[in-house]
């Protein structure tokens, strides 16, 4: 593993678990106890991790990302500087997270559009950046979440949600962004 400048890193984290590439991981990280970072990870400056995070093969992270206790990043995924996945988020394989870009605790993301029923091309959502995802809340596969939007705690968004609007309910409706809710997110 390459890891630039001041890190912490634990005993007992797993760098390179795979074939290719050690994972690289740019300056001043935190990666807590239980971490799993797969092969062909590249990571920017200032990541910190919470405990028993899995960052699988062919991701690659921005600066300044927090990734949550138990929260898991499957491979081919791409995320942004100045992310938030708060604990025990879930993000699939092929999907794209912008930059500035919130996601609540126990958020789920997919890209099976038919688990286990026929052949299909696996096909994670896009979060544009600036979004923000609530707590509990399920993104279905190719869904984008627009530039600015706002998905509530516990929505499931079987639709994309266009920038600056407020999707909400099971399944979600889109309604107009709030005034309080307006603006770009503030994480870094």
């Amino acid at each position: 593993m390459t890891v630039s400048g001041d890190a912490e890193v634990a005993a007992d984290v797993t760098l390179g678990t795979g074939e290719g590439a050690d994972p690289d991981v740019g300056d001043d990280a935190t990666v807590r106890s239980g971490t799993i970072l797969y092969h062909d990870v590249v990571i920017g400056d200032r990541f910190r991790t919470g405990h028993d995070v899995l960052v699988r093969e062919g991701t690659e992270i921005g600066d300044d990302v927090l990734v949550g206790t138990k929260t898991i990043i499957d491979g081919h995924t791409t995320v942004g500087s100045g992310v938030s996945l708060q604990s025990r988020v879930y993000v699939p394989s092929h999907t794209t997270i912008g930059d500035d870009v919130f996601v609540g605790p126990g958020a789920v993301l997919t890209n099976d559009p038919s688990p286990v029923r026929t052949e299909a091309e696996l096909n994670g959502p896009t979060v544009e950046d600036h979004a923000s995802i609530g707590a509990n809340a399920t993104v279905l596969p190719g869904v984008t979440i627009g530039r600015g939007a706002f998905v509530a705690a516990g929505a499931i968004v079987t639709r994309d949600v266009p920038p600056e609007t407020l999707a909400v309910g099971c399944p979600a409706s889109i309604e107009p962004l709030p005034e309080e809710l307006t603006g770009e997110n503030r994480i870094r």
